[in-house]
């Protein structure tokens, strides 16, 4: 008697619907209070297939989830979605996936925050530590904590290359160098997923390939301004280098980019629908085996009935094709699962237009099966795994795959989980210029935190004439987008607007002040940099860690993860592909002065747990 392969029999049981829901990722949400949104509830505006609809209705198995409920909450929804997967033919449970969760700063497209799991600085920050080490440290505590709650595939990093400044995306990358970012790339791949995918793995999805940096005027390929990455200098294959380290650190999937390069041996169509991307660069000459993953609705626009709103399809440079052509396009290119697609019945009508044939779709749902074997997502009752033999498939009962609510949290609790993501941190702080200047007893003036926080270091004013030093946090600036998915995105003009720039010189000139810039992207402050006593960037971190640098309870020892041009105008003189590339920029990528800290704290009425989010 011989035992046929699960993943064998499964995909021998399934139907042509069946297959073709195993490869669409939908999005889904979450109800506050982990119920499952079922269409009658406010827990978003967007307007998504109901839960039961999407699982049982459709088969669909492989979920984004959007919102950013608590650990607890999340844990008691995915349990309530394995329910209605046991409903299903084949029972095959639901693999869940996120975008980053674990940082400072809210964006409705691409960036959540959960209570209940561990706050680290966003992705650009760990750069900034030039730690690989520390990152893979705080990776697999993330992979800890998501795995509580029932998350099982992360849809980052983004190896994306930060070599056109005015881009919005660049919080999300680890800077303009290749080989740093690989370096930080492959060490979170790793720490997501251990030295093998297993059942304490999260599985990273790295992106966008083969480069997502060099947008074309900086707009981002989410919208039809944005649709092409350019390359006057040439350097395309500097672009994939963090990719090959990423993917050398043992990345199980990779998700394409939007955009549509130019100027480039490939064609212009996303890079998703590019067989010479996919199979060609990334499956043959890199090897590349694992899943891969479109981004989000390059196959039909993204609906938001709520709002009035329908986006258009991010088909760049197939846009004359139907929904069913693009389906066949993408899986000829060797793409594997369709990102935000919740209606399988294109697939189908794929297959019955011969746009694709069954036994192709086979081998991308050997590939998703494989992943979620391997994560421990597919198990087999004992009863089933008895049976079998070599010319008689045996009939197949998977497990429920279940998690502890109670201890969704639990991670995040721990002295390790508090202590890496502290560290990081305080490591992500760069010292631009000047030198810790607060002293007990200072009379300090505040602007962007709370006069309560500041408190337990100074004595707090509201005037700065009265004041002997003076703390400004303020965030990038960017060019004011309309809509709400638009504005999300935070990109143009890197200079502060002239009325913020002269409040900014003025407070300077009338007592020492210390400035920190939220630096999402590479800002234009050379008049700053000039006037401020000491300037500070960071990287998405709470206002105890910047006050305990200021007041000198820490060392400050981060590293600029770019450039900081002198104007817009250079950047936009430069050549979007290159790295480092504008002309006499104001600090150069790795600077940064060391701050000894060292200095006695007094007793303080704060912890750095738990630091609040902020939305943009």
């Amino acid at each position: 008697m011989t035992q046929i392969p699960l993943i064998e029999r499964i995909l021998a049981s399934m139907t042509l619907a069946e297959k073709a829901a195993a490869l669409c990722v939908a999005r889904i949400v979450a109800n506050p209070d982990g119920r499952l949104w079922e269409g009658n509830d406010p827990a978003s505006p967007f307007g998504f297939v109901p839960a039961t609809e999407l699982i049982v209705g459709r088969g669909i198995s492989s979920v984004l989830l959007m919102n950013a409920p608590s650990a607890e909450a999340i844990a008691t929804w995915h349990n309530a979605l394995q329910d209605l997967a046991s409903q299903t033919r084949l029972g095959v449970p639901v693999q869940v996936a996120s975008d980053p969760r674990h940082g400072s700063r809210f964006n409705v497209q691409t960036a959540l925050v959960s209570s209940g799991l561990s706050r680290f600085p966003e992705p650009i920050g760990f750069a900034a530590t030039r730690d690989t080490a520390l990152t893979e440290r705080a990776a697999r505590a993330m992979a800890r904590e998501l795995r509580a709650c029932g998350i099982s595939v992360a849809v980052h990093p983004m190896a994306d290359l930060a070599t056109e400044a005015r881009w919005a995306r660049i919080s999300g990358t680890f800077g303009e160098d290749p080989e740093l970012a690989g370096k930080i790339s492959a060490a979170w791949v790793r720490g997501l997923q251990g030295e093998v995918l297993g059942a304490q793995s999260v599985a990273a999805t790295v992106k966008h390939f083969p480069g997502g940096g060099p947008q074309r005027d900086g707009l981002d390929s989410h919208f039809a301004e944005g649709a092409h990455t350019v390359y006057p200098g040439g350097r395309f294959n500097e672009h994939v280098r963090p990719f090959v380290d990423a993917l050398d650190a043992g990345a199980t999937r990779v998700m394409p980019g939007y955009a549509a390069p130019l100027g480039t041996p490939h064609e212009s169509v996303g890079f998703a629908f590019a067989r010479s991307i996919i199979t060609d660069l990334l499956r043959g000459e890199l090897g590349f085996e694992g899943l891969v993953v479109t981004d989000f609705n390059v196959v039909t626009g993204m609906r938001l009935p709520a709002l009035g709103i329908e986006l258009p399809v991010r088909a760049w440079g197939v846009e004359d094709l139907t929904p069913v052509q693009r389906v066949g396009r993408l899986f000829a290119a060797g793409v594997d699962q369709l990102g935000g697609e919740d209606d399988p019945t294109l697939i189908v009508d794929a297959v019955s237009a011969g746009e694709v044939t069954e036994e192709r779709l086979d081998v991308s749902v050997r590939r998703v099966l494989a992943d979620r074997l391997a994560l421990g997502l597919l198990t087999e009752q004992p009863a089933a795994a008895a049976t079998g033999t070599p010319v008689r498939l045996a009939p197949v009962s998977l497990a429920p795959v279940r998690v502890d609510p109670t201890r969704a949290a639990f991670p995040a609790t721990t002295a390790e989980h508090r202590a890496v993501a502290l560290a990081t941190r305080r490591a992500s702080v760069v010292a631009l210029t000047g030198s810790a200047p607060g002293l007990p007893g200072m009379r300090v003036y505040a602007e962007g935190i709370p006069a309560d926080t500041l408190a337990a270091y100074a004595e707090v004013v509201t005037d700065p004439a009265e004041a002997d030093l003076a703390i400004v946090r303020v965030d990038a600036p960017f060019e004011e987008r309309e809509g709400m998915l638009a504005g999300a995105f935070h990109d143009g003009a890197l200079e502060f607007p002239p009325a913020q720039l002269e409040h900014l010189l003025t407070l300077c000139r009338a007592v020492p002040t210390v400035i920190d810039v939220y630096l999402e992207r590479p800002t234009a402050l050379p008049e700053v940099a000039e006037a401020a006593a000491a300037l500070l960037g960071t990287f998405g971190v709470e206002d105890e860690i910047v006050l305990d640098a200021i007041f000198g309870y820490q060392p400050v020892n981060g590293a600029l993860p770019f450039d900081l041009p002198r104007s817009t105008t250079a950047v936009a003189a430069s050549r979007t592909d290159v790295p480092f590339d504008t002309v006499d920029p104001v600090f150069l990528f790795g600077h940064g002065l060391v701050w000894p800290g060292g200095n006695s704290r007094p007793a303080l009425n704060h912890s750095h747990e738990n630091p609040r989010p902020t939305s943009e």
